[in-house]
């Protein structure tokens, strides 16, 4: 079995994808009956590049997955905890730049009252 790039699988649609799968998990499990069945260790070499070959799979449907996903809730209001950016949790609960600039009543009032003062600065 040759190695699959995994830009190369991206390309490939998700039932493609699917076929391979079932297909790597076919040749894997073929290989570790080999290996009880007492083959040659050339056999056995092959069996972590199969697992390999069924991570590279799995990770390329989760990955194209994710991205229809994120494309999907892009324009929602409220998109699931998984496709949310990670940053901190501070800079998750902090405030947003508009909820920073409002003004309480008070500080309105204050505002009215107490304007900035210019001054002319002499040349």
């Amino acid at each position: 079995m040759a190695p699959v790039k995994a830009n190369e699988l991206r390309n490939k649609n998700k039932a493609e994808l699917v076929k391979l799968l079932d297909e790597a998990k076919q040749e894997l499990a073929s290989l570790r009956v080999q290996k009880v069945a007492g083959s040659s260790s050339s056999k056995l070499q092959e069996i972590g590049h199969a697992r390999r070959h069924v991570a590279t799979l799995l990770t390329v449907i989760n990955q194209t997955q994710r991205e229809q996903l994120r494309l999907f809730y892009q324009k929602k209001k409220f998109t699931p905890l998984d496709l949310r950016v990670k940053k901190t949790r501070a800079m998750r609960r902090a405030l947003t730049p508009f909820e920073r600039s409002l003004k309480t009543v008070k500080e309105q009032k204050k505002a009215l009252a107490f304007p900035a003062r210019k001054y002319a600065v002499k040349a």
